[in-house]
């Protein structure tokens, strides 16, 4: 069966698993907690996301398992840059993902629902909108996506375990900060700058200190990040998207 055969059926049971388990964690954990603080919300979702972490690493066990490389791994010269195959694959359904995603929001009904919804669930009820629907909606494309970051990831570095995604998920939060929380355009900025904050950071920085502040370290600049746009500019920099009231 040819590589890319495999990776897109890979892609499609990830994204069904992950679909179906997200509803039924938003109904189960999420949908009782809807009018309760917003602490109580965000307790929860630590606490399912060690769940499932723990769930499955008993299933699966904790030690690193291979992911098959599913495309050559033959590196591309392009102009001193080296990228490989699978690279290019993850720019480009990264790219595809972004652009389905902001029509989604933006161009379509359950888009405008979805707005609506997180502006004010109430008087969105009074326009027809049924909140419980679009969360719902919502937390399954958020599912698909995670399948989707999840799969690359893997076939990137070629190995997966059962807490691969916790702190891509934590810079994940770091990069919708860093460019404006409830602005999909400042998501994409935010993770483009960061990722470039911390290549470069442990980069040359690295080498100015003689591999003090390396590769190994690569990951504090994210938060420090956080930490910075917490405190000079907590909406981000692009801000926060908030509707205009009369």
């Amino acid at each position: 069966m040819p590589g890319w055969l495999v990776l897109l059926i890979s892609l499609l049971v990830a994204c069904a698993v992950a679909a179906v388990l997200n509803f039924a964690i938003e109904k189960i954990a999420y949908r009782p907690l809807r009018n309760a603080p917003k602490l109580a919300p965000l307790i929860t979702a630590i606490g399912m996301s060690i769940l499932l972490q723990t769930l499955a690493m008993i299933i699966w066990k904790p030690n690193y398992k291979a992911f098959p490389t599913l495309l050559p791994a033959d590196p591309i010269d392009l102009g001193g840059a080296v990228i490989t195959p699978t690279q290019i694959m993850i720019l480009g359904v990264t790219a595809i993902s972004l652009a389905v995603l902001m029509w989604l929001v933006n161009g379509t009904r359950l888009g405008r629902a979805m707005r609506a919804t997180a502006e004010n669930p109430r008087v969105a009820t009074l326009m027809g909108v049924r909140p419980d629907t679009v969360i719902s909606a919502t937390f399954i494309i958020g599912a698909v996506l995670a399948a989707l970051a999840g799969v690359m990831w893997a076939s990137n570095y070629g190995t997966v375990q059962h807490a691969m995604g916790f702190l891509p998920g934590l810079k994940a939060f770091t990069a919708a900060v860093f460019g404006g929380i409830g602005n999909l355009a400042g998501a994409v900025v935010g993770g483009i700058l960061l990722g470039l904050i911390e290549a470069i950071a442990s980069g040359y920085i690295g080498d100015l200190t003689g591999g003090v502040l390396g590769s190994h370290y690569a990951d504090i600049f994210a938060f420090v990040v956080l930490i910075i746009m917490l405190t000079l500019r907590p909406s981000g920099l692009l801000g926060e998207r908030v509707a205009d009231r009369a």
